[in-house]
């Protein structure tokens, strides 16, 4: 019966002898549980086509900015050009402005001026055919010369100048003949005498002179020339 009742005993020895073999083979799977996590490496194959995708991406953002900022540069150049043409076209036409409204300030002075300029004649032709006598007809002679002065120094100041031409070549451009007469004193096509003043405005003709012109020496000198030479030989 000893060896019964100890029988028990050798029983549970083994079974405490077998367990840690038990579970050692147990934990064989825990082991291997641990295996996923091993497997993680292809996790960093993935972490770098990530990267790779995303270095696409910022490649292709950066030239997306280039093609904008290209895009950009060229709006702007195209701006800037036709601000400067904008302004030399407001440039030329304010120069434009400026010279027709000289033009046609110059035009209405011209034409204020020709309608004054026979009051000025006929202050010339009386000053020439007055010759005072008396204490009083000097008096208002000399009354008349100041009134004609004035008006001369208002022409002056307006830019206006008168013509001398006598003894000067005929110019179209400034003379108008009415005459033509032989001299013995002057060559062919010289202004003998002015028959009207003519007058200039800033360099510009306001009125032609009328003036005579010489044709030179007459038949008669002529002949007088040519005898004499035949008579020399």
């Amino acid at each position: 019966m000893s060896g019964d009742a100890n029988h028990p005993h050798d029983s549970a020895a083994e079974a405490v002898s077998a367990a840690p073999a038990d579970l050692s083979s147990d934990q064989s799977p825990g082991v291997g549980a641990e295996g996923p996590a091993l497997e993680a490496i292809p996790d960093s194959e993935s972490e770098g086509d990530g990267a790779s995708e995303g270095g696409a991406v910022s490649g292709s953002r950066e030239e997306q900015l280039e093609a904008e900022l290209t895009a950009l540069r060229s709006e702007n150049e195209s701006l800037r050009s036709q601000s400067l043409r904008i302004a030399a076209d407001f440039d030329n036409f304010r120069k434009r402005q400026s010279r027709e409204q000289q033009d046609q300030r110059l035009q209405i002075t011209c034409s204020t001026l020709t309608e004054i300029l026979p009051v000025v004649d006929n202050f010339e032709r009386a000053r020439q055919q007055l010759e005072p006598q008396h204490e009083e007809a000097q008096g208002l002679h000399r009354s008349y010369q100041g009134l004609y002065k004035q008006l001369v120094d208002v022409f002056k100041q307006l830019g206006v100048s008168p013509m001398r031409v006598e003894g000067e070549p005929f110019d179209p451009s400034l003379h108008e003949a009415v005459m033509r007469e032989p001299s013995d004193e002057h060559p062919e096509d010289v202004v003998i005498a002015e028959l009207q003043r003519g007058y200039h405005l800033d360099g510009r003709v306001l009125r032609h002179a009328l003036v005579k012109v010489s044709m030179g020496p007459g038949p008669s000198a002529a002949a007088t020339a040519t005898a004499g030479s035949s008579e020399g030989d």
